[in-house]
């Protein structure tokens, strides 16, 4: 086999550290948390190229075509003969497997049982599917990789994995030139607050109706045309069908643009995508398809037209537009929809674990719907009464349109934002008292507030 590719000296560290977790520690399952952008590819194919020239059998997960192709060329790169369990790829089995995890769990017994399983974008590795194939082979080391160890239900890696390694950070990596220094502007468009949420996240349905509507959707394309005319851009939608109202949006503007999704043919969309990188289609719009793994470094601008309260999914977003390019002196995000103010900057430091998070339940609403037209009680979903046939109309959201032109935001304003979310949480005395301390106000300030409240409230109560 051929040398491995030279690693950068933080990939180096961050493999010292591995090797330490499976030799040292004892462990089976470290997880390697890396930004988007920093090479975390490139990583795992020098460890599987190692693991590989010492006959251990190497496989490698996967969930999306064009990660696919990604890690096959990093492995080509690296000298690494591998074979594939993929739909359309050659069958030929290698000491090194890159596998379509869906095709995969069909072919279980395809391949023989592999001593080391590297684990590409590892925060899915708690779905059925995914939990499925690691089963099947107990024995397995585990190798995960994730630039956002974070489920949108909170549930954490932690079944998985056993030990946790966190890599540089987004402002290390950008200090060091690795990544783009981002400036983000939100405009006052959207407002989201009227939107119900489902498992952790907003219900697509009433996120692809708040945002598909030409109002909005002439707003990026002005937006676009004033902070970054023909620059490479990823829109980034909430559903098939927004993207690709969004792209034919663009391209009535006089813009170079398509849209793409998982039912788009495999040869089609590499073909767009090659277009994209060779700079004949300047604006790709998506739900989906490019959070995670679609790595073309020449995208210069993010435009978030999908409400997400998914840290993992606006992380692995806008890491999409950090990577460096010939030319690109910064990333330019558009944000028209308050992900930013939700989640902060792309630099804000992390706390990652592998325990999760406990989500609160809401309880389930015994709210019943009464037909006009014959009084009977029916559950609120009822579209039409079983009753007397009266059909329910479903009531359209109305979405305020505000005029007013992009702001850049800055850490001073997640900042604010943040301080006066925690000062509205605050209900006590005693809580207030900790926030002076903290913030170093000067002495009377909790009281004061606190008394302000309580004014208003007897003032209300007097009413």
């Amino acid at each position: 086999m051929a040398a491995p590719v030279e690693l950068r000296d933080y990939q180096i560290r961050v493999e010292a550290v591995i090797r330490d977790a499976f030799g040292r520690l004892k462990k089976r399952a470290p997880l390697v948390v890396m930004p988007t952008g920093s090479g975390k590819t490139v990583l795992f194919s020098h460890i599987a190229h190692g693991a590989a020239a010492k006959d251990n059998h190497v496989l490698i997960l996967s969930h999306r075509i064009e990660l696919v192709d990604q890690i096959s060329a990093a492995l080509a790169a690296a000298g690494t003969p591998h074979g594939f369990v993929a739909a359309d790829y050659p069958r030929a089995v290698r000491q090194c497997m890159v596998a379509s995890v869906p095709t995969l769990l069909r072919r279980l017994d395809s391949i023989p049982a592999p001593q080391l399983i590297i684990v590409d974008e590892a925060h899915h590795a708690r779905s059925q599917t995914w939990e499925a194939i690691l089963k099947h082979w107990p024995q397995a080391k585990l190798l995960g990789v994730t630039a956002t160890p974070v489920r949108a239900s909170g549930e954490g890696l932690g079944k998985i994995f056993d030990h946790l390694i966190v890599g540089p950070s987004v402002t290390e990596l950008t200090d060091a030139g690795y990544l783009a220094p981002a400036r983000v502007f939100a405009p006052p468009t959207v407002d989201t607050s009227g939107l119900h949420t489902r498992a952790g996240e907003f219900v697509a349905n009433e996120s692809e109706e708040l945002l598909d509507k030409p109002a909005i959707i002439g707003s990026a394309v002005k937006h676009y045309e004033k902070h970054s005319p023909g620059l490479p851009a990823l829109v980034f939608c909430v559903s098939v069908k927004h993207a690709h109202n969004v792209a034919e949006q663009f391209r009535a503007s006089g813009h170079a643009a398509m849209s793409l999704d998982g039912g788009t043919a495999k040869e089609v969309r590499r073909g767009v995508v090659a277009d994209f990188r060779r700079g004949a289609i300047k604006i790709l719009a998506s739900c989906d398809l490019f959070s995670e793994g679609f790595d073309v470094p020449g995208v210069h601008v993010g435009i978030m037209l999908r409400p997400t309260q998914s840290l993992g999914l606006y992380s692995q977003q806008v890491g999409r537009i950090l990577r460096p390019a010939e030319g690109k002196t910064h990333a330019l995000i558009l944000d028209h929809c308050g992900n930013t103010q939700r989640h902060g900057l792309p630099n804000e430091p992390r706390e990652w674990s592998l325990e999760g998070e406990e989500r609160k339940k809401k309880p389930l609403s015994q709210a019943v719907k009464v037909c006009p037209g014959c009084f009977c009680a029916l559950p609120p979903r009822m579209s039409r009464c079983d009753q007397c046939g009266h059909t329910f109309e479903a009531a359209p959201r109305v979405v305020p349109e505000r005029e007013g032109e992009l702001r850049e935001i800055t850490a001073e304003d997640i900042a604010k934002r943040h301080a006066r979310r925690e000062q509205g949480r605050a209900q006590t005395l005693e809580q207030l008292l900790e926030i002076e301390r903290q913030r170093g106000y000067k002495p009377g300030w909790a009281r004061h507030v606190f008394a302000s409240r309580g004014g208003q409230r007897a003032q209300r109560g007097a009413q």
